[in-house]
């Protein structure tokens, strides 16, 4: 069984017992997070479909840490001008492990 879901603006495919990373959530770690826009759920085969969201449908997570992602490095160069640019960026995440799908 598995469930398409929409957090913090981004969609996962999940299934139970899953770590998944996400975008910062304003929780606190060790809490219970409940996401109720589930967009798809396939229970072996029989799969529904929200339009924009399945009814009644619910992913229950636990939060587990707040990290932060690998640094991505932007560099910038326009060549025979000296111009150069080096910039870095690190995005804080969330990391996440499904408990629960309930459909």
């Amino acid at each position: 069984m598995y469930a398409i879901v929409e957090i913090a603006g981004q969609q996962f495919k999940v299934e139970k017992d899953q770590k998944v990373f996400v975008h910062r959530l304003a929780v606190e770690e060790g809490a219970d997070v409940v996401f109720d826009k589930v967009l798809l759920i396939d229970n072996d085969g029989d799969v529904k479909v929200g339009a924009p969201a399945v009814e009644g449908a619910k992913i229950t997570a636990k939060v587990v840490s707040h990290l932060k992602g690998d640094k991505v490095i932007v560099f910038k160069k326009k060549r025979r001008k000296g111009y150069k640019k080096k910039n870095g960026h690190r995005q804080y995440l969330t990391q996440i492990v499904i408990s629960d799908i309930v459909a």
